[in-house]
């Protein structure tokens, strides 16, 4: 028997189950293979359903499900209320039978996520393969439970747009990875994205903008597409999204913006602003003095709004953002300025917390609680808030300390998937930032010291990485981003921190590279660095070497005759010897034989006299 971290090729599950153990042989599905459920209802249905999806795409077959038990070809599915959380579960899988055990219909969907993960990635095609495919399950014990209950991803669809579709296709990987919170971060001010039937203007005036910022909003001149751009989701859109992952067994939290990031919404309706406008939807990324008034009519207008919202979200949270709201227009405000009188309040970021308590006692009279981000804790917060800490670790802290529930998300862990994960010179254009490498997301710990010594780790709900969309101009850019960083969020959010290794991680990304190539992800394949900072040509004056290194332990192949490397050319084992005029032409290669993008560079030898 081997223990987890040692397994053969065959077992490579992300994340890391709590424990797991190899036996020999394996089970295989056919066509005669029955699913039976200890409790037939809608939930356990929906846990099993995309099972028979995938068999019925892939295998040309679905598996019966039935209530009745059965003791042989069987994979039987039981409730069993001893188990630790509501997403535990226990999996044994032996050459006649498989066993589920698990606490309720989540434990039972996440025990089928693993079992994906050990059938041939075949599984995952979006097609009937046509090869013979043996679809074999190995034999092994699995015992597992998470080890944060918030495991999410925030997607923004505020600055770059993508349709229902692609938002179904992250909550399929989500779901997949374990992962069981999409944040989606709908209003900001270069987009408001969910339609408001009461306020229509809010999308066809602030769903859309006129321009767009080409490059870096830094770069002089600056450069600009002036074609219109934009889009929404319909209130139907909304429903079937919220209605497709809750059969996935993930929540949806919705992220209005306010009292900052509100630019597009102050552009359809003025109004609400402390300077009556008129504004325009931005195109420039970055923070904006405009943001909503605290006159009473704007409080109106956003209860209005998250009347609408509730309906739509049964998500227990209402994220309400609060971060980067300039308090400048406020200080000038003869309304604001009113209102902090009557509220006794000394300064603006006092009135900040009276516009997010104010909003927070609404929703919770509606059922909902709130999410902010910890610019919250500026003025003082209200007893049930929590909190997102992205500014580093001691907002969460913070607002531990103060017997607050905490979401870890700092960019200084590697969280942020927006920014870049290699070497700027030869990543796409994102987010200016120390590259946050795949190792250095996984080793991303979410409970700090401090939180530890003080036994308040209960305060602590979980981890989240953030996908910021400034650079994401398509669907295809973001999953870039996203995998296989998201991978390590998994990991991180799921797995014992005390059994993370990252090199046995990054073995296990590798082989399960193929399934993300079978759903045609756009992941992210390493490429060779220098370590001296990388470059397209390199001036020799006497015979040197050029060095190359990775991100994570990678095969490199390359040539120097200036023909493009293919998986069968020279392995990088060290550093290569110039001595003259050549091209070197590099690239990583994955086990399954993908390659990264080549990287060429150029030897030139200058003689001086």
């Amino acid at each position: 028997m081997l223990l987890l971290g040692t397994l053969q090729a065959s077992v490579s599950i992300i994340p890391m189950p709590q424990k797991c153990i190899e036996k020999r042989g394996n089970f295989t599905v056919n066509d005669k293979t029955v699913i039976t459920l200890s409790v037939d209802n809608e939930e356990m249905r929906n846990a099993v359903s995309f099972w028979n999806d995938l068999f019925d795409t892939a295998a040309g077959f679905s598996l019966e499900v039935s209530s009745t038990p059965r003791s042989s070809n069987v994979i039987r599915c039981r409730l069993n209320t001893s188990l630790p959380n509501e997403e535990s579960y226990k999996l044994t899988v032996s050459q006649s039978s498989i066993h589920i055990d698990a606490r309720t219909p989540k434990g039972i969907f996440y025990a089928f996520q693993t079992l994906r993960q050990l059938l041939p990635s075949a599984i995952e095609s979006d097609k009937l393969v046509t090869e013979k495919v043996k679809w074999n399950i190995p034999c092994v014990v699995i015992e597992d439970s998470p080890a944060f209950s918030y495991r999410g991803v925030m997607l923004d669809v505020s600055r770059h747009f993508i349709p229902k579709e692609d938002v179904k296709r992250h909550i399929d990987l989500l779901a997949f990875h374990k992962l069981n919170i999409l944040h989606w971060h709908l209003t900001d001010d270069q987009g408001w994205r969910i339609e408001i039937k009461k306020y229509p203007k809010l999308t066809t005036v602030g769903g859309y903008r006129k321009k767009t910022i080409v490059g870096y909003m830094w770069d002089n001149p600056t450069e600009w597409y002036t074609k219109r751009y934009g889009g929404f989701y319909t209130q139907e859109d909304i429903k079937e999204v919220v209605a497709y992952a809750k059969k996935r067994f993930v929540e949806i939290i919705p992220e209005i913006e306010m009292p900052g990031h509100s630019v597009a919404a102050l552009t359809a309706y003025p109004e609400y602003s402390c300077t009556g406008g008129p504004f325009e939807v931005e195109g420039r990324w970055g923070v904006f003095n405009d943001i909503y008034c605290t006159k009473e009519s704007t409080f109106t207008f956003m209860q209005d709004i998250l009347d609408e919202v509730v309906k739509l979200f049964p998500s227990s949270y209402i994220h309400l953002g609060g971060d980067e709201a300039p308090r400048i227009r406020w200080k000038n405000c003869v309304h604001c300025q009113e209102r902090m009188k009557q509220e006794h309040l000394t300064k603006e970021a006092e009135l900040q917390t009276y516009f997010i308590n104010r909003i927070e006692n609404y929703l919770n009279t509606k059922g909902k609680k709130i999410i902010g981000w910890d610019e919250i804790l500026e003025g003082g917060l209200s007893p049930d808030a929590t909190v997102m800490s992205w500014r580093g670790t001691s907002g969460g802290i913070s607002a531990a300390l103060q017997k607050h529930d905490v979401i870890m998300t700092p960019g200084s862990g590697g969280l942020y998937l927006d920014h870049y994960q290699g070497d700027y010179k030869i990543e796409p254009v994102t987010i200016p930032s120390a590259p946050a490498y795949l190792s250095r997301t996984y080793n991303y710990e979410p409970v700090p010291d401090t939180i530890k010594s003080l036994g308040l780790e209960k305060h602590i709900l979980g981890v989240q990485c953030n996908n910021w969309s400034e650079y994401m101009y398509t669907n295809a850019k973001m999953e870039y981003q996203m995998y296989p960083r998201s991978l390590a969020l998994a990991e991180i959010a799921w797995s014992p921190a005390k059994k993370k290794n990252f090199t046995d991680f990054a073995r296990r990304v590798d082989a399960n590279s193929v399934r993300l190539d079978e759903r045609h992800v756009r992941y992210h394949i390493p490429l060779p660095e220098q370590p001296y900072g990388s470059c397209d040509k390199v001036v020799i004056t006497k015979d040197t070497v050029v060095t190359f290194q990775t991100s994570r332990p990678m095969k490199m192949v390359y040539t120097l005759d200036g023909t493009t490397p293919t998986p069968a050319s020279a392995v990088y084992t060290e550093p290569i010897k110039v001595s003259g005029n050549m091209t070197i032409k590099i690239a990583t290669v994955l086990p399954s034989g993908k390659m990264s993008k080549v990287r060429t560079i150029d030897v030139e030898k200058q003689n001086y006299a």
